[in-house]
């Protein structure tokens, strides 16, 4: 198996991992009296966000992948040019770092939590997403 075929695994099993149903979105209700949860919208939000960036997950394998190609590719290529790409691969492995820790840690609260705790935990989440998307929107448009 290539080395390829082996960081392209699990980064699919990520992918696959986040078409689960959501454990929040399939909770009864208890919030007000039509049964809606008042944080629905903003976890939606989140997942939305989420949803929009994650199949760019591989978009930034196939970014490292070519400039790994580039560095391994150029034998004489100029060491500054060199330690540009290999900041620049370093930068896309941090990014994907960032999107994968922000997937880790995101457990939001149960429907029959404090709604005020779990709309201060969404809200927090929602910008801790939005920063991924921004940082990974970046790197892909400056390859």
């Amino acid at each position: 198996m290539s080395m390829k075929n082996l960081l392209f695994i699990p980064l699919m099993l990520v992918a696959l991992s986040c078409g689960k149903p959501s454990e929040h979105s399939g909770h009864e209700h208890d919030g007000d009296a039509n049964g809606d949860n008042p944080n629905q919208a903003l976890y939606d939000q989140v997942m939305s966000i989420h949803d929009e960036v994650m199949p760019k997950m591989e978009d930034l394998y196939k970014v490292k992948k070519e400039l790994e190609d580039k560095i391994a590719n150029t034998p004489n290529m100029v060491a500054e040019e060199k330690a540009k790409l290999e900041k620049r691969i370093a930068r896309v492995d941090s990014i994907s770092n960032l999107m994968m820790d922000w997937m880790h840690g995101f457990n939001p609260l149960p429907d029959s939590a404090d709604q005020e705790l779990a709309r201060e935990y969404l809200e927090t989440e929602l910008e801790k997403v939005k920063k991924v998307k921004e940082a990974m929107l970046e790197a892909l448009q400056n390859n």
